[in-house]
């Protein structure tokens, strides 16, 4: 039995300080994860997701579908 794989679009934020890098997907509550450098935090980020997306898909849930995505910085003055 062949099944067809599908190919999903989700945003990832990515955030670096002193510790390294931080990455998150905004629609997927709680995946998550971290790295050394962007390119560790990008690789554990993709595998994150796609683990996360699996055992959605195997319980049923629905995967968000994402068309845009806006990224902004604001500067406040306090």
């Amino acid at each position: 039995m062949y099944i067809m794989k599908r190919k999903y679009k989700v945003s990832v934020i990515v955030e670096h300080d002193k510790d390294g890098y931080f990455a998150f997907s905004p629609e997927l509550q709680g995946c998550y994860t971290q790295g050394d450098t962007y390119e560790e935090v990008m690789v554990n980020i993709k595998d994150a997701i796609k683990l996360h997306l699996e055992d959605r898909l195997e319980s049923g849930e629905v995967i968000p579908e994402i068309n845009s995505v806006c990224l902004a910085s604001l500067e406040v003055e306090v």
